[in-house]
């Protein structure tokens, strides 16, 4: 038993409440999540929620869920309060808000965390497909080293091409995260950090304590479900597999 899937679904979602039960092909979105995170290698697979229908829709198609108190206030918390309960020395938080997350980038990142016994956490990124998608301050940059580790996240186009010379790729992060279980508990109880709070990205707590961030590099362009209208985007993707 070496590797877990936890997926956080907070009910009371500040733009979009209730979303994680939200349908798409008949089917809770929050299911949907569990279902692609079950054709991954992962040895279990959890959601944790806050919220008593959430976690009874669970229970009714046989995914396994914890209930956790209310009062826990980021989604990283939540993962690291449920993976307290299960002894796996690798945790994948994958959000429930991401219904076509692919079974292998979950597993490429399970890959990288056994395979470097250095390597304390890890994330995703994907090239952006236009400059304007570059420029919205809802998508996630990310720029990393030779290696792979990312130099920083921000909400600002990064990097800036100042002089416009040579083409620059810019890559959008994906929030699925893949942690080591000890490190996962000493993230979870590290003071949030400024740079975190500027951009309001939790990821950087990691970087302004001096840990690196494996970044693997995917096709994969998320359809995650943040509004009324990205459910209707995400139903007519769905309709079209």
């Amino acid at each position: 038993m070496d590797t877990a899937i936890i997926i956080p679904a907070r009910y009371a979602s500040t733009r979009f409440p209730g979303k994680v039960l939200a349908t798409i092909g008949g089917k809770p979105m929050i299911i949907r999540v569990a279902e692609k995170c079950l054709e991954t290698k992962a040895d279990k697979v959890i959601v944790v929620t806050d919220n008593k229908t959430v976690y009874d829709v669970c229970l009714a198609d046989n995914v396994e869920v914890i209930l956790s108190p209310d009062n826990i206030s980021t989604g990283t918390d939540r993962v690291a309060f449920a993976a307290e309960k299960i002894e796996h020395n690798i945790i994948i938080n994958v959000q429930g808000d991401e219904p076509f997350v692919p079974p292998v980038l979950i597993d490429e990142l399970i890959d990288g965390l056994q395979q470097d016994k250095d390597l304390q956490m890890i994330t995703a990124c994907v090239p952006f497909k236009t400059e304007t998608e570059a420029e919205n301050s809802s998508a996630v940059k990310v720029v990393m080293d030779k290696l792979g580790h990312a130099l920083y996240f921000s909400r600002a186009s990064i990097p800036f091409d100042r002089d416009k010379t040579s083409p620059v790729i810019r890559y959008r992060h994906i929030g699925i995260y893949g942690f080591k279980r000890d490190f996962l508990f000493k993230f979870a109880k590290m003071e949030q950090t400024s740079l975190e709070k500027s951009e309001n990205l939790e990821q950087l707590r990691a970087l302004e304590n001096g840990y690196q961030i494996k970044v693997v590099k995917t096709a994969y362009n998320p359809i995650s479900v943040d509004t009324p209208e990205d459910l209707e985007a995400a139903r007519a993707y769905f309709e079209q597999l």
